[in-house]
């Protein structure tokens, strides 16, 4: 579980803030125990000792490879999520494990992009991608263990791990992801997730 960001585009560190009746990282991890034999935590050095987790480091990748080190090495799959994803289901990272189980180096959960998409260099146009092979990726993302683990043997950064697997020609399955599995980056995006939190509860009394 890798909330080991300072959240500047957030203004605050949005691990820690509230979602009903738990901090946005406790609903996260809530779900990894609920699909796993175990979770690993990744927070800010300073916050390590106060939340019992792994100090993690400058960059993503950094954070990832802390949090590697404190996987027990029997591991066969291991799941990464970033603890901003707090709505994530137990279902999908069934979805991501089972894939692996299935013969995949690692599974992404995506959803399909509705936007056109422009690439742009200098404020110029140069391309516009079909969308119709593109996807927004999300996570958990599921690896074999030894595969995760070769891929940041380089000690390179990548903006998910998938990206460093599929550098070592790995295969990546893509599973089916969820559009509720918003991931916390401004404050409109947690209003939103309380909206929904709320509107779930509601639905339930």
């Amino acid at each position: 579980m890798v909330g080991g960001g300072s959240g500047r585009r957030f203004g605050t560190p949005k691990q820690y803030e509230a979602l009903g009746a738990a901090r946005v990282i406790d609903r996260s991890v809530a779900v990894a125990r609920a699909a796993s034999d175990g979770v690993v935590i990744v927070v800010p050095p300073d916050d390590a000792i106060r939340e019992g987790a792994v100090a993690g480091g400058a960059t993503r990748s950094e954070s990832v490879r802390a949090g590697l080190a404190a996987v027990p090495s029997a591991a066969t799959i291991i799941c990464v999520h970033d603890a901003a994803r707090p709505l994530a289901s137990v279902e999908l990272y069934r979805r991501a494990i089972a894939a692996v189980h299935n013969g995949a180096d690692a599974a992404i959960p995506a959803i399909a992009v509705a936007d056109t998409i422009k690439v742009v260099e200098d404020g110029v146009v140069v391309s516009t991608p079909d969308r119709a092979t593109l996807v927004a990726v999300q996570t958990p993302q599921a690896f074999r263990a030894g595969v995760l683990r070769a891929a940041h043997e380089s000690g390179a950064d990548a903006t998910d791990d998938a990206a460093l697997v599929e550098g070592l020609g790995g295969v990546v399955a893509v599973v089916e992801g969820e559009v509720a599995n918003r991931k916390i980056t401004v404050p409109d995006d947690l209003r939103w997730a309380r909206d929904k939190i709320d509107s779930d509860e509601g639905d339930q009394r």
